[in-house]
């Protein structure tokens, strides 16, 4: 699975890097640290719900488009 958490797959680099926001933009406009953004993009951390819609609304995209559940 790579760099996803095993249940929870993750798209946020991605999509971050399309809108060309580095980790540190987005962590400030999400109220966040960059820390918790890249431990996000690794897999290490899932967020709240309050962040995923948070990071879906600066990146314009919906929280589906960001993240998955493993088929």
């Amino acid at each position: 699975m790579g760099k996803h958490h095993r249940n929870l797959l993750n798209e946020l680099a991605k999509l971050r890097m399309e809108k060309g926001l580095t980790q540190q933009a987005l962590s400030e406009s999400a109220e966040v640290s960059r820390k918790s953004i890249n431990a996000i993009e690794n897999g290490i951390y899932v967020p709240s719900t309050v962040l995923a819609l948070k990071i879906s609304k600066i990146l314009e995209c919906t929280v589906e488009d960001l993240f998955k559940l493993p088929k």
